[in-house]
């Protein structure tokens, strides 16, 4: 990774914030992009204090011009795009019954749109260099999560295009990496929406027995570095519940909706 250039979107926290200082400590140049504009230069000022070269770019990947804004602003700056990695996402926690449409919205326009945003303007640099391009997706993507709907659905629709990619690309060289973490200690569950978009606040569940975005980080690199097109992190609630999910659906559903009824004050109770 010695003086790549990597954009990173969601950078401002979490495994993007993680993802930064692991690809950097490499040797590589890193882009931070978020809508935390106040959080992304802090990150990048810890980043020149280590003798890592750091951009931050202010971005709401829900909007297209600021997508694309991103990228040109990484070519002004570095003259190219070896690596983008579309991190940027928000969950939500309600039943869809009970969901305002506006939340599924907000789900898709971020997770979804903000993948396909990003991917548009960088896809045409990245094919020059046959560069990589990933997308962070969970196990949510993978198992209908229950409570979880619009936050299922953004992240299949993210695998979904991004494994079309790969297949329209197959001889091109580009490299197309899906990363589906297992739960991951971060702020996605306290800043997840309610039914009516309100944030959530506390997380339910235990962030300290979760792995690390430092431990996800690594990962990733790892397999950026290797070029693999798949990366389900954790055993158990990865790549076991995924491989089970596929010979026994109707089992992994059933142990899927208990586990997230006995969170507090879950919808599902």
């Amino acid at each position: 990774m010695k003086d790549k250039i990597i954009v990173i979107t969601g950078a401002s926290s979490g495994i993007g914030k993680a993802l930064a200082f692991e690809f950097g400590r490499n040797g590589a140049k890193v882009v931070l992009a978020a809508r935390n504009y106040a959080n992304l230069l802090k990150i990048e000022t810890e980043l020149h204090t280590l003798g890592i070269e750091a951009l931050a770019v202010q971005t709401d990947v829900s909007c297209e011009i600021d997508c694309r804004k991103l990228i040109e602003k990484t070519l002004e700056r570095f003259g190219k795009i070896d690596v983008l990695i579309n991190n940027a996402g928000i969950s939500m926690r309600a039943l869809f019954i009970d969901l305002q449409l506006d939340v599924m919205r907000r789900l898709m326009d971020t997770n979804y749109w903000g993948t396909v945003y990003c991917t548009k303007f960088a896809l045409p640099h990245l094919l020059k260099i046959k560069g990589s391009l990933l997308g962070v997706i969970s196990i949510g993507g993978y198992i209908g999560m229950p409570g979880r709907s619009a936050y299922s659905a953004s992240k299949f629709a993210v695998r979904g295009f991004l494994d079309s990619i790969r297949s329209e690309n197959s001889k091109t060289g580009l490299h197309v990496l899906v990363v589906a973490p297992g739960f991951t200690a971060s702020n996605i569950r306290r800043e997840a929406l309610m039914a009516d978009g309100s944030l959530q606040g506390d997380t339910p569940r235990k962030e300290d027995h979760m792995m690390t975005a430092e431990a996800v980080a690594a990962h990733v690199y790892i397999a950026v570095t290797k070029r693999k097109r798949k990366l389900i992190l954790t055993f158990r609630q990865g790549k076991l519940t995924v491989l089970v999910s596929k010979i026994f659906p109707n089992f992994v559903d059933k142990q899927v909706y208990n586990t997230f009824a006995k969170e507090p004050q879950s919808p599902l109770s």
